[in-house]
C-alpha cells in the first residue's frame, strides 16, 4: 500500500512553517509556589520536538504521545494541531499534544490521535508531577482557558488513568467523569509460569496444549513476526481484511476503513527504532498443513521500555475457530514479552471476558473536560450525559446482552445503520 500524506498535514511537522505562519501563540503564565509556569501553544509540532524527545524517555508517559506516533497521525490526517508547551522557570515541565477537531459547531482540543490510544497520560517531566498537586485547579483551570481559548471552545482529554505505576496524574484536579470502561494489565514474571501463576496455571497450561494439539493435527503452525517492512505491511494489509469482515459480521462500522487511518497504521511500522521502544510490531499464527500458510490470527504490539500494549488483534472465523487460534496467539506474545524483559502487559481499553481472564489489574480510565469558551459547556455537558448512559448500560449485563443482539441484527439488514 502506498501511502498518500497531504501537503498541508506534512507542513504541520516541517521545521519551517508553510506560508510564513506563526509557529507559536497563546502565552499565559502563573506564579506558584515552586516559581513561575509559563505555557505556549504551538501550532507545528518542530518547534517542541526537542522538549518533545527529551520528555517521552520518562516510562511514566505514555508512548501514544510520543512524537513519532504523534507525527505518524498528523502527517495522515491533517488537523489543526495546538501543542501546550509548559515551562516551569523556564525548564520544560510538560508537553500536551493536542489536536483540534470540529464537532458540530465545537471545537474541542484532544489528544493527537485519541480515536486509536489506548490511554493518554500527556508528557510530564517527574519534577512536575511531584509539584503539579500543590497548584491551584481553579487557578490552573483559568491558566489552560487563557492559552487555549484562541483556538478550541472544549479541552476533552479522554482516556486518562489519574493513578498510574504509583502516581496520581498531574490533571487529576481539572473537571472531569469516570469513563465507562477501564483497562486490563497482566504483571510479567521473567518466565511463562511465573507470570501465569496468579491465574488459573493449572486451566491455562491445560487450554493451551489442547490449542496446540489441534493445530498440530491439522497440519501444524507457526508464530510469525515479519522483520522486513514489505512483509509487515503485507500483514497489516491481512488484519484490515480480516477486522472488515469482523465489523461486518457483528452489524458494527469499521473504524479501520479510512484510507488515512489505515495510512497512519502503515507509517507505524516504518518508525522501528529497535530496543524496546516499538511503535508497532505485528505478529500473527500462520498455519501449515491443509491450510498451508494462510493467516488465523494477528496481533499489533506497541512497546515503550518494561511496557508492552496490545493495539488491535483479529482473526479468520473460517479457520480452525475450534483451536482458538487468537487466544493461543496471546500465549504466545506474553510469553516473548516475559522473556525479553518487559514487566507489564496491557491489553488496553475495554471491558472484554478475555481480558479478565489474562489480567489481574483493572485501571480506572477518566475524561478531562474543561470548557474554554461558552459553547464547551453545553458539549461538556452532552459528554457526560453520554458517558453516564453508557456506563449505566454497561452496568446492567441483560441490557448490554440486548441491545448486542440487537446491533448484530441490524447489520444483517439492508435497513441498518453504522451509527446504531
Amino acid at each position: 500500500m502506498r501511502t498518500h500524506l497531504r501537503h498541508d498535514a506534512m507542513a504541520y511537522a516541517e521545521k519551517l512553517p508553510d506560508s510564513g505562519a506563526d509557529l507559536s501563540t497563546g502565552q499565559a503564565s502563573l506564579d506558584i509556589a515552586a516559581g513561575r509556569l509559563d505555557l505556549t501553544v504551538h501550532t507545528r509540532m518542530a518547534p517542541a520536538e526537542r522538549a518533545w524527545r527529551k520528555l517521552e524517555t520518562d516510562p511514566w508517559n505514555s508512548l501514544h504521545q510520543g512524537f513519532e506516533w504523534c507525527r505518524a497521525w498528523v502527517e495522515t490526517h491533517g488537523n489543526p494541531l495546538a501543542i501546550v508547551e509548559g515551562r516551569l522557570n523556564g525548564e520544560i515541565a510538560f508537553l500536551l499534544p493536542l489536536e483540534i477537531e470540529r464537532h458540530f459547531l465545537v471545537r474541542s482540543a484532544q489528544f493527537i490521535a485519541s480515536a486509536f490510544t489506548n490511554f493518554n497520560s500527556g508528557l510530564f517531566s517527574a519534577a512536575f508531577r511531584q509539584i503539579a498537586a500543590d497548584i491551584p485547579g481553579r487557578d490552573f483551570e483559568l491558566l489552560l482557558a487563557k492559552t487555549l481559548g484562541d483556538h478550541a471552545d472544549l479541552l476533552s482529554l479522554t482516556n486518562v488513568p489519574f493513578d498510574w505505576r504509583g502516581e496520581r496524574h498531574p490533571l487529576a484536579g481539572l473537571p472531569s467523569i469516570r469513563n465507562q470502561n477501564a483497562s486490563f494489565q497482566l504483571p510479567l514474571a521473567p518466565t511463562m509460569e511465573e507470570t501465569i501463576a496468579p491465574l488459573n496455571a493449572k486451566s491455562r497450561r491445560k487450554k493451551y496444549r489442547a490449542q496446540v494439539r489441534k493445530l498440530e493435527a491439522a497440519g501444524g503452525f507457526e508464530h510469525i513476526r515479519p522483520v522486513s517492512l514489505s512483509e509487515q505491511k503485507a500483514l497489516l494489509e491481512c488484519f484490515f481484511r480480516q477486522k472488515a469482515a469482523r465489523f461486518a459480521a457483528g452489524g458494527l462500522p469499521n473504524v479501520f476503513q479510512a484510507a488515512e487511518t489505515q495510512a497512519f497504521f502503515h507509517m507505524l511500522l516504518e518508525h522501528d527504532r529497535g530496543a524496546d521502544d516499538v511503535p508497532l510490531e505485528l505478529h500473527a499464527i500462520r498455519l501449515k498443513g491443509e491450510h498451508e500458510g494462510k493467516i488465523a490470527a494477528i496481533t499489533g504490539l506497541s512497546r515503550k521500555g518494561d511496557h508492552v500494549i496490545c493495539q488491535f488483534g483479529s482473526i479468520d472465523d473460517s479457520l480452525m475457530a475450534e483451536a482458538s487460534p487468537g487466544e493461543l496467539l496471546f500465549w504466545l506474545v506474553i510469553e516473548r514479552s516475559a522473556l525479553n524483559g518487559a514487566t507489564l502487559f496491557d491489553f488496553g481499553i475495554g471491558d472484554q471476558d478475555y481480558k479478565r481472564r489474562w489480567c489481574t489489574i483493572e485501571t480506572a480510565h477518566h475524561d478531562i473536560l474543561l470548557p474554554l469558551r461558552p459553547a464547551g459547556h453545553l458539549a461538556a455537558m452532552t459528554h457526560r450525559g453520554v458517558t453516564r448512559t453508557k456506563t449505566l448500560i454497561k452496568g446492567n449485563p441483560h441490557l448490554y446482552a440486548l441491545i448486542q443482539r440487537l446491533r448484530a441484527q441490524g447489520g444483517t439488514t439492508a435497513a441498518a445503520k453504522p451509527e446504531d
